[in-house]
């Protein structure tokens, strides 16, 4: 049991990782461009496995809620930045949506599921938007194709490692938030180095 954590733990913290390029819609596709843009910046990376950590921890609705939430968003701030309609502060609030998020996770805390799932909207929303600001030459639908289902999948990450956590904490079921809660406060401090760079 200790593995499997250890082994989810360790894909958290690899694929939280920053890399140095997105790819070329012109050279790989649109919908490659797309799928890889949130997985090669780490505040995304972040944000998003902290959106899943949060709902695991939350339990019940919460588990599809806060990702359709952020995925829906982000699909609305997508068109907003492709119609020309600024948002303000995008990307400090995307820096912001990792602190807040890892915040809220090492905090255990429990909102009503219409306030966290309007939290997570509007962070999503500056997710979506700074997607489409850096569409390039990209077809749209493939390209919002792509990053929607790497953002399910980062979510889907972060579901995981909480069905993890409570895995290997099944003889002490107290353990489970314990870990949750340490990983929520590595993704605040990873927001906060983040926004110092």
């Amino acid at each position: 049991m200790k593995f499997r954590f250890g082994l989810a733990a360790t894909v958290f913290f690899l694929a939280a990782s920053p890399a140095f390029a997105h790819l070329d819609s012109a050279a790989h596709g649109s919908f490659a461009a797309g799928l890889t843009h949130p997985v090669f910046g780490a505040d995304h990376v972040l944000a998003m496995i902290a959106v899943g950590l949060w709902a695991a921890l939350i339990g019940g609705r919460a588990v599809w809620v806060l990702p359709t939430a952020f995925v829906g968003a982000m699909i609305a701030g997508f068109a907003l930045s492709l119609a020309g309609v600024a948002l303000p502060f995008v990307e400090p609030v995307i820096l912001g949506s990792v602190i807040v998020l890892g915040a809220v996770v090492a905090l255990a805390l429990r909102l009503p599921l219409t306030v966290s799932g309007a939290l997570v909207f509007a962070f999503g929303l500056c997710h979506g938007h700074a997607h489409g600001g850096e569409i390039g030459a990209a077809d749209a639908i493939g390209y919002a194709g792509g990053f929607v289902l790497a953002t399910a999948l980062l979510h889907a990450a972060g579901l995981l490692i909480g069905h993890g956590a409570r895995t290997a904490a099944r003889n002490e079921p107290d353990r489970a938030p314990g870990i949750l809660r340490a990983l929520g406060v590595v993704t605040a401090l990873g927001g906060v180095f983040l926004a110092a760079g």
